[in-house]
């Protein structure tokens, strides 16, 4: 598989130094609770965690394609370091992100400390060309208000922005009088003064009062607002595992860094929430992880796909490479 895999997610234990269970069929997203099943335990700390996870990722950068993207899942007290290493794995020239992610509601935790309702994704590529599939978020009518304030006499929402931009240019189109008047000093025209022309016929040019044109921006033909670097999505109040996350969000990041057909990876599987992302997407996808419970979670999870409409049946093969044997399962 080495250079074949388009995206990589991994959630890895967080170096809290302590235990995570499941009883009665729950999950424990609190260490300090004995009671239940031993899920996954999280005692490497410090420089030994940061070492266990750098052997790790030199692998994952060695199978990632030349247009695979790396996303690792930290939390706020071990991230920075985590990161220091990644740049050296990676390069700095291809992080891309500090993702910060809202996991929660505010608590009222006595604590020496602001509240924590959010912990981090580090988001790094393999090379500058990764897949990429720019995400929009559809405005709500709050942003609408806010963003396109104006309407015409339609009733259409908009807004406007200045056809010029800063930098002067000597030679070109972008720099000849459009309606009798010259670009300001230190700037020059956004695009060529035809279109600009083109522009005020169709009316998508404002005049102010005083003379000064604005293009006008229509909200209802915007795909949307670009996703930013600050996420909620909050995680399940009654998770099957530990550690599951929020399957918007892996859907996200599946449809934004990886290709229909795409092979993606998550060799902390945890509950398999990566892998349904994946399997919905029409992915082909690889999890592993070495606890007993995060295996039974994630193939409870993929066999309930059996009903979905909107998916693939799921047909896989379970690899067991504790005891050297495996089986296949399939919900088809």
């Amino acid at each position: 598989m080495r250079g074949n895999i388009d995206l990589v997610y991994i959630d890895p234990p967080y170096a809290t130094g302590g235990n995570f269970t499941v009883a009665d069929g729950r999950a424990s997203t609190i260490s300090k609770l004995k009671k239940g099943q031993t899920a996954y335990t999280d005692t490497l700390k410090g420089k030994d965690f940061i070492e266990f996870l750098r052997q790790r990722i030199v692998l994952i950068h060695e199978l990632l394609s030349e247009q695979g993207s790396f996303y690792l899942h930290i939390d706020y007290k071990i991230g920075h370091y985590v990161k220091i290493m990644l740049d050296e794995i990676f390069g700095i020239d291809n992080f891309r992100n500090d993702i910060t992610r809202i996991k929660c509601n505010p608590k009222n935790f006595d604590r020496l400390g602001y509240g924590n309702i959010k912990d981090m994704i580090l988001f790094y590529t393999k090379s500058a060309n990764p897949i990429w599939n720019e995400p929009r978020k559809k405005y709500t009518e709050e942003d609408i208000k806010k963003l396109f304030p104006k309407k015409n006499k339609d009733g259409r929402h908009y807004t406007t922005t200045p056809i010029h931009a800063p930098g002067e240019t000597e030679n070109g189109k972008s720099n000849q009088p459009f309606k009798g008047m010259n670009p300001p000093v230190g700037r020059h025209w956004r695009t060529d003064v035809e279109t600009l022309e083109q522009w005020d016929r169709d009316g998508l040019i404002e005049w102010s009062s005083t003379g000064n044109p604005r293009k006008i921006i229509y909200a209802d033909e915007r795909e949307g607002m670009r996703v930013q670097d600050i996420w909620e999505f909050k995680d399940p109040q009654e998770p099957l595992y530990p550690t599951e996350k929020n399957s918007e969000m892996l859907d996200l990041i599946m449809i934004t860094s990886s290709n229909e057909n795409s092979v993606v990876l998550d060799c902390f599987c945890g509950s398999g929430t990566t892998l349904t992302a994946a399997q919905c997407r029409g992915r082909s996808w690889i999890g592993i992880d070495q606890s007993e419970l995060a295996i039974q979670a994630t193939t409870q999870k993929l066999d309930a796909m059996q009903d979905s409409l909107f998916a693939e049946k799921p047909a896989y093969e379970l690899v067991d490479t504790f005891s050297d044997e495996s089986n296949k399962r399939s919900a088809g």
